[in-house]
Order: structure tokens, then C-alpha cells, then sequence
């Protein structure tokens, strides 16, 4: 609860004081009355407490199974006959499909609305106007660029009410002093109005309006199709006053079939057996829907194509050639169903030239490209709808679902390789767009990420989190089938670790991991689920659901059994992403002949070659010296995961260890033995230096709190004890040198692909060369196997 004790103590003893304060005053009366004055009193603050108090659990919403609060269901505005009829579409530069510059048609052309006196009431019209719940919010002076036309309203002052804009009172429709660059923009939420209907009100011009229903979705017909996962083929049918109803395929064309699948997370579509269809639709009657569809094939959903010409149906109620549309869609890679061949030959097996990297879930993060052998970023200047698309279909998901900005899915290292990226939408790679090559100047807070549409494959519907106090935290439970039928069960704890929580919250949509647990008694699930459903569970950490780890099948063997002791996880929407600065390795190693006798501490702390335990106080051992600069490009603070009660004191270095192995220094060679190795333990985990604008939160001195702030580094000096490799007894040649932060991923990271470092090292028994530093990740695959005999991060340590 928020409040503390000392608040809930005042307001029982206020209650309280005032109950006695009024029988002290009024002693003589009935108790009957005393009762009917003052109950309400009593009432009236209980009520007061109880809403408080669920308050603070208002954000966390329903759990699994309550029902639901009662959605309020559309009906059809009913407008006098002298109000204005007007038509919305949302319109210009957009990175979600469901926000734009709000346009206006009347009397026969499209306009604008001002920025002046709007508020999110008037953006609420709006949206339910179009179809939408609700508005998320707006924006001022063109966000999404100028519009062209008459500016139809001018300082609307809307209560949020009204079921038409024109219904706003304004300065008069047409009557404005505002220009172009004070177009007004709205951003509405994902959800539709429940039995929204779509009403046109000018027949005249129906191919100008955007497309405007409650839902869509692809239905399998064939049964063939309706076991398979995921839906490939089928109707296409929209919802519409709350009924399904299919469309005529009188004026569809392919690049509306490429639009549907594109939604549904298919990067493609192909043809299908239209004589089934055809005996199938004269056996059942379809529904159709009042209008035909007309897409570009550039949409990223339905709802931005535009409305075709109304259905004309004959009297037996079919439509011009009697058929539904049936799309059939091309599944990417990752998708594909096994048994099918077909769509595995789709996709012939290319260099890869494009990645996404820090995403929570399979489909988002920020756009890589590769260059000149080297991985970079794309800067978010004109970086729209239309160019995520085609980043989405190059990588075998559908349409962008989001275009994000402003390193919203975290920053990248290295070069930013494109600029101001322009695309038409039919590209095959982003890398085939139009860029600016001479721009300059676009830092990593500007990199451009997508989230892609993908295939439902109802992977969420098989997996839940139990007894937690809120939506992202709780034991796991898995769907298994037992006797033939479907039973909710645990997951053995044994082995359980934070690549595997990751895999949970991907599955769940619930963000990143931030914990995994071994111990779940003080989260009570459900009882008929204690039984232990999966064992000896091993994820990579990128797999997309739980069942695709390495596990032990049917041969459960869990010996700590299920229930209290089942595996549990916590989410979280955000995470920290360590990344080590390769430059100042490269720049500050060197080699330095220490005597044992000033090594004592380090020597305790287990910083030196074993056979350093013989060797006499008078002798010298030869250090690899080096800095290490390490930021925190995510998008939360990375903190140890001890907590200050159990960090270890180190009596002859004088710190707390927060964490024992924070990294790791090895040095191979050639053919990937290790020959000598150092490790870092995270003595004082602070914030050395901050980006601009970025304040330090975490500082050592005085028993300070330890983590790196986010856009901060710790930088460790390269003349600090154990900040080395001991290369006594290295002989002279080339070795691969390599760097490992977090290396038992002790701590959740968004990404753990960029926590390695590589560098060559020559070695000629005098002197020490650094050269090639590069974290795990940033060159091509070519380059890498420069590089031989090295594992990367995501399984050297476990």
C-alpha cells in the first residue's frame, strides 16, 4: 500500500476523535440518532480509504480471468439535418498507423484543422469519429507535415462529447487565420470502438476517405488451413457494426492483398486454388460489406487505404462476380510451417544486410545495416512509415507497425551509415532506398528502430505468470497435455536463469526480464498447476517461446519438484544495455614489470597467474595494462544484482564488491586455447563521466549506492589493481585478446551480443601492440572469422 502507517493511524484516530467528540457534545441523545448522524461520517471516510487505496492498482489493470469492465458499444450518430457532414482521414508523415495529420472533407475538397485552442478533447472527436476508443494525444505546427487546401477549422473548443467535428464550436468552418505550419496532428489508440459502423456520408466521394472498420482478420476456410498456425489463407473479412462480413473481389487487386498480409505479419502473398473457393461460396451465402477496398500495396494497414466504390449486390444477394477475396500469404522464414517446403524456397538464403538489435520481442528493435564490412545505424530524419515497411518485409515480418525515433529502442556503436532515408515501398532492402550520403552530423540518439507486424502464433495463449502482484511478475505456467488433454503446469527451477526468464517475457509481450527465480513460495499460484510440466529448460535467450529451448520433453526430472520451488520470473518494459568502448582499449594498453611485493592485495583477490603463489616477494610479474570505458546505452539503470546488505567487503583493497565477476580478460591464441586470463570485479560500479544534460546517480564514496546511470560510463583506469592480464609467462607471438562484461549475465541487459570485446595482440617480448578492437557483433560475419577459435557471448559462459 501507498500509504504509510503513520498516515493510516491519523485517519483512524480522526474518525475516531470525531465520533467521541460528538458523543461528548450530544451525551444525551437517543442512540438511534447518534447512529443516524454519524454513520454517514464513518462511511463517508471509509470510501474516501478505499479508493485510495486501489488507486495505486489501477495501472496494473484485470487479472487473467476477471471479467473484463463492460465496453460501451457504438451507435450511429444521429445528426439534425442542418449540421455540417464532414469526412476525417488521418494523414502525412507517419510512424503508427492510427496518427496523422488530421484532414477534413468538405464541400467537396480536402483541408486542414489549426493547432489554435485544440485540445485532447477536440482530438477525442476526433478519433471516435474515425472509429477509434480513444485519443493518446496531439500535436502542434505540422508535425506530421504541412497539408494543402482550405484550413477548415480555426480555435475549436470541444467538450469530448460531440459525435461530429462539426459539431465543435469554432470560428465557422473555413473561417481561419492560421497557416499550413499550424496544422494540427492526433495520435488515437490501437483499440476500436466495439460495433463501430462505419457511416459515409458523402457518396460522391467515397475513394477520397480512408477505410474505417472495427477489425479485420484473415479466415481459414479450407480445413486444410484452420489447424495450421499461423493463418496463411483464407477470407478476408472486416467488422462491421459488429458483424463479419466478407468483400467483394469485384475490384481487388494484388496490391490489396499485399496490404492484408502485410498487417497479419506476412512480407508476402501468392496466388491460391480459386475453384475451391468458388464451390465453397455457392454452397454458403457471404456477407458482404457495403464498399470495395483500394490500396496501393504501401500501406502499413488497412485503416490507410482508401474506401472503394459501394458493392452493388444482385437480388439472389451476391455480389458483380459472386465471390469473397481470399488472400493467400507467404510466411517468413521464421515462421514458416516445417512441413511446407514451399515457403522455405520463398526466401533463398542471402547475405544479410540489415539486422535489428535491443528489442523486447521477435519483430522490433533498432535497424543495423551492414557497410563496408562494418555494422551501423540509420539516423531517424525522415524516417517514416513507408521505410520501416520495407526494413520489416526484408526481414521476413509484415508491415512496420511502428516507426520509432530518437533511439527509442537504445543507441548503437560505430558509424551512422544512412541519412534522411527515402523509399518508395516497393524496395527489396532499405540499403536500395534513396539517402543522403553527404549529410553529417546525426549522433546515436537519433537512430531509427521499427516494430514489425508479425504472425499470430498464439504462443502467449500457452504460457502464464501466477501469484504475482502485478501483470509482469509471477511463477511461470505452462499449457502441457496430459492424457490426452490440456493441463496448466510449473517449470523446474533447476538450472533456471535469466536467458531463460528473457525467452518468458518475450513470449508474454511483457518486455525484458529484470529477474529469475528458483524460489516462487511467497507467490501463490494455482494449486491444480503445481505439478512440474517442463524440466531441464536451456534457452539461447532469443528463442521466441519457451518451447522451442532445449528441455527434457516428456522425461521430466525435477528433484526439488514443482509448486514453491517452480521457476518464477519479473518483467520489465525496459532495460540497461552495457557496451565497452573499444578505442580506449586500443589506446591506452601497454605492459608494465611490477614487483610481487606491491601485488599483495590483488594477489588475495585472485588477479594473478596461479603460479604467482611461488613466486618470491622480490620478483616482478608482467602486466597487460589497459582502460576500460563502459556505457550504458539501454533505456534503465544497470544496478548489481546484490543488494548493499550483501555486497562483500574487501579488507585490503578497502571497497564492497557488488558484484564478484563484473568482467572478464583473456587473452588466446591463434587457434583459440587460452593462454592466460584476468578478471574485474565490480568494486565500485559508478558513473565516471554523463552525456550532456545527463546527471550522475551513482557514486561510490561513503558506502554509495553502485550501478551506471543511463547515457553515463565507469570508466576503470588502467592503473588500478587487477585492471590486466598477468602475461609472466607468455611467450612472444599474435594472441587474440578479448573483454567479456557481465559474463555470467548475472544482471538483465537488453542486449548481450555487443557485451564483448575482441582485439589482435602482438607480443614481442619487450613491447605489446593492440590493433582491430571491435565489440562482438559490429563487423560482418567475414570478419569475424578473422578471428578463429572464439565463441561469442551468448554461450562461453553460463
Amino acid at each position: 500500500m501507498l500509504f504509510s502507517a503513520g498516515r493510516q493511524n491519523s485517519a483512524r484516530h480522526l474518525s475516531c476523535r470525531t465520533f467521541r467528540a460528538g458523543e461528548q457534545r450530544q451525551e444525551n441523545m437517543p442512540t438511534k440518532m447518534l447512529t443516524t448522524n454519524y454513520l454517514p461520517c464513518c462511511t463517508v471516510i471509509l470510501s474516501v480509504l478505499l479508493k485510495l487505496t486501489l488507486a495505486q492498482y489501477e495501472h496494473l489493470g484485470y487479472p487473467p480471468g476477471y471479467p473484463d469492465p463492460e465496453q460501451e458499444q457504438y451507435s450511429a450518430p444521429q445528426l439534425t439535418p442542418d449540421t455540417p457532414r464532414i469526412q476525417l482521414r488521418l494523414a502525412g508523415d507517419k510512424r503508427k498507423h492510427n496518427e496523422g495529420r488530421v484532414e477534413v472533407f468538405y464541400n467537396g475538397e480536402w483541408g486542414t484543422v489549426c493547432d489554435d485552442d485544440f485540445t485532447i478533447h477536440s482530438a477525442q472527436v476526433v478519433c471516435r469519429e474515425l472509429g477509434y476508443l480513444e485519443a493518446i494525444s496531439w500535436s502542434p505546427s505540422s508535425k506530421y507535415g504541412k497539408g494543402t487546401g482550405r484550413i477548415w477549422f480555426d480555435n475549436l473548443h470541444c467538450t469530448g462529447k460531440e459525435r461530429t467535428l462539426s459539431l465543435c464550436p469554432s470560428n465557422g468552418i473555413g473561417v481561419s487565420d492560421c497557416k499550413h505550419s499550424e496544422d494540427v496532428g492526433v495520435v488515437c489508440s490501437d483499440k476500436r470502438i466495439p460495433g463501430f459502423r462505419f457511416v459515409n456520408t458523402l457518396p460522391n466521394h467515397v475513394e477520397n476517405i480512408d477505410i474505417q472498420v472495427e477489425d479485420a482478420r484473415i479466415r481459414p476456410i479450407l480445413s486444410s488451413y484452420r489447424k495450421r498456425i499461423p493463418v496463411t489463407e483464407g477470407y478476408v473479412e472486416v467488422k462491421d457494426g459488429g458483424k463479419w462480413k466478407q468483400i467483394c473481389n469485384n475490384e481487388w487487386t494484388q496490391f490489396n492483398s499485399r496490404v492484408i498480409c502485410g498487417m497479419f505479419g506476412f512480407p508476402g502473398e501468392r496466388k491460391y486454388n480459386a475453384r475451391v473457393y468458388k464451390m465453397f461460396a455457392r454452397r454458403r451465402k457471404p456477407t458482404y460489406w457495403d464498399f470495395a477496398v483500394n490500396c496501393t500495396g504501401n500501406e502499413a494497414h488497412l485503416s490507410n487505404c482508401k474506401l472503394g466504390q459501394a458493392t452493388t449486390l444482385k437480388t439472389n444477394g451476391s455480389c458483380t462476380d459472386g465471390l469473397p477475396v481470399v488472400v493467400s500469404c507467404v510466411p517468413g522464414r521464421a515462421f514458416a510451417p516445417a512441413s511446407m517446403t514451399g515457403f522455405r524456397k520463398a526466401f533463398k538464403q542471402e547475405q544479410v544486410l540489415v539486422r535489428l538489435r535491443g528489442g523486447a520481442i521477435v519483430g522490433e528493435g533498432r535497424v543495423e545495416v551492414l557497410k563496408n564490412g562494418e555494422w551501423g545505424t540509420i539516423c531517424d530524419d525522415n524516417w517514416n512509415l513507408l521505410s520501416a515497411t520495407v526494413v520489416c518485409r526484408e526481414l521476413g515480418f509484415g508491415s512496420a507497425m511502428e516507426a520509432l525515433s530518437g533511439g527509442r529502442l537504445g543507441q548503437g556503436m560505430g558509424p551512422v551509415h544512412m541519412n534522411e532515408v527515402v523509399c518508395s515501398g516497393f524496395e527489396k532492402s532499405i540499403t536500395e532506398c534513396f539517402f543522403n550520403k553527404e549529410s553529417l552530423g546525426c549522433s546515436h540518439e537519433e537512430d531509427a528502430a521499427v516494430r514489425c507486424n508479425i504472425p499470430a502464433m498464439g504462443f502467449q495463449e500457452r504460457l502464464r505468470l501466477s501469484g504475482g502482484r502485478n501483470l509482469f511478475e509471477g511463477r511461470v505456467e505452462v499449457m502441457v497435455e496430459r492424457n490426452g488433454s490440456l493441463a496448466w503446469g510449473t517449470v523446474c527451477s533447476e538450472g533456471w536463469g535469466i536467458k531463460e526468464a528473457m525467452v518468458v517475457c518475450r513470449q508474454l509481450g511483457l518486455g525484458f526480464a529484470s529477474n529469475a527465480f528458483q524460489e516462487t513460495w511467497y507467490w501463490p499460484g494455482q494449486v491444480s498447476a503445481d505439478a512440474v510440466a517442463m524440466s531441464g529448460i536451456r534457452c539461447s535467450g532469443t528463442e521466441m517461446s519457451l518451447s522451442q529451448c532445449l528441455h527434457h520433453g516428456d522425461h521430466l526430472s525435477c528433484p526439488k519438484g514443482g509448486g514453491r520451488n517452480a521457476a518464477g520470473v519479473s518483467c520489465s518494459e525496459t532495460a540497461p544495455d552495457l557496451v565497452l568502448n573499444p578505442q580506449v582499449v586500443e589506446q591506452t594498453t601497454y605492459m608494465e614489470d611490477r614487483p610481487m611485493f606491491m601485488l599483495q592485495c590483488a594477489y588475495e583477490e585472485n588477479c594473478l597467474a596461479s603460479p604467482s603463489s611461488q613466486a618470491p616477494a622480490n620478483s616482478y610479474r608482467r602486466l597487460l595494462r589497459f582502460s576500460s570505458q563502459i556505457h550504458n546505452n539501454g533505456h534503465s539503470d544497470f544496478r548489481p544484482k546484490a543488494n548493499r546488505n550483501s555486497w562483500v567487503w574487501h579488507d585490503c583493497h578497502r571497497h564492497y564488491h557488488s558484484m564478484e565477476v563484473f568482467t572478464l580478460y583473456d587473452l588466446f591464441s591463434l587457434n583459440g586455447t587460452k593462454v592466460a586470463e584476468g578478471h574485474k570485479a565490480s568494486f565500485c560500479l559508478e558513473d565516471s563521466e554523463c552525456d550532456e544534460g545527463i546527471e550522475k546517480r551513482y557514486e561510490c564514496a561513503n558506502f554509495g549506492e553502485q550501478g551506471i546511470t543511463v547515457g553515463c560510463w565507469d570508466t576503470y583506469r588502467h592503473d588500478i589493481d587487477c585492471q590486466w592480464i598477468d602475461i609472466t609467462d607468455i611467450k612472444p607471438g599474435d594472441y587474440i585478446f578479448q573483454i567479456v562484461i557481465n559474463p555470467n549475465y548475472e544482471v538483465a541487459e537488453s542486449d548481450y551480443s555487443n557485451n564483448i570485446m575482441k582485439c589482435r595482440c602482438r607480443y614481442d617480448g619487450h613491447r605489446v601492440w593492440m590493433y582491430s578492437c571491435h565489440n562482438g557483433g559490429s563487423l560482418s560475419t567475414e570478419t569475424e572469422q578473422t578471428f578463429p577459435g572464439l565463441l561469442n557471448n551468448q554461450v562461453t559462459h553460463r
